[in-house]
């Protein structure tokens, strides 16, 4: 019913969370939401961002996903129905209650090919010892990025767990008024990494496309 009068006016509710604040969960136009106050999450212009960025890279079927930032799962369901994927996915969300929101309101089931991490990202990393043919980073705390994601501690532990030639989709910011903190970190990663970058994308998002580079046999 809730579905059917969205097309009326919207629905909303709001649940707090001690991590992301106040969130809302929104039913317009026949279709459910998740923001912050001041982004959108999930299933909404996040889900077309990410969307266009997995466009831009190679996705096999059975390739294996560290996805960090589990969110509402918009970006599951885009690579399940959108591009076929059907290999493991392991998310990682340091938002226990989004997580919840994830299985809860938008059905995000795990199972043999869904492995759900509820932890920080940035210690995640530091002690995985699983490799990956894709890795997309969507870290946010309402509309920031935060600064610890930028830093050479966290690129240097995340760069071992991509497979020779693996893809990274970083969503790196919103608004970015200057690219010092982005031009750092492709200089940071050049020798590993080699990124394109994508700006204003969805109108005000940056996205950092990258490949790990071979490396010649000695």
């Amino acid at each position: 019913m809730k579905r059917l009068l969205s097309y009326l006016w919207p629905f909303t509710k709001e649940v707090s969370s001690k991590i992301n604040g106040t969130l809302e969960l929104t039913w317009m136009n026949g279709k459910k939401v998740l923001d912050s106050q001041n982004a959108n999450y999930s299933y909404g212009s996040l889900q077309k961002l990410l969307s266009y960025g997995l466009s831009q890279i190679d996705i096999s079927t059975n390739s294996e996903i560290l996805l960090l930032g589990l969110g509402g799962g918009s970006v599951i369901e885009t690579l399940r129905n959108t591009f076929n994927h059907h290999g493991k996915i392991t998310a990682v969300e340091i938002d226990a209650v989004i997580i919840e929101i994830a299985k809860n309101e938008f059905n995000v089931i795990e199972n043999q090919n869904l492995e759900i991490y509820c932890e920080d990202a940035f210690s995640y990393v530091n002690y995985c010892v699983s490799q990956f043919e894709i890795i997309i980073i969507d870290i946010f705390i309402d509309n920031q990025v935060p600064e610890q994601f930028y830093e050479n501690q966290f690129w240097k532990n995340l760069i071992p767990l991509l497979k020779p030639n693996g893809q990274i989709l970083f969503n790196a910011g919103i608004n970015l008024k200057e690219n010092i903190k982005i031009e750092s970190l492709k200089s940071m990663v050049k020798s590993d990494i080699e990124f394109s970058q994508h700006n204003q994308v969805q109108g005000i998002n940056t996205l950092l496309i990258g490949k790990k580079r071979s490396r010649d046999k000695d």
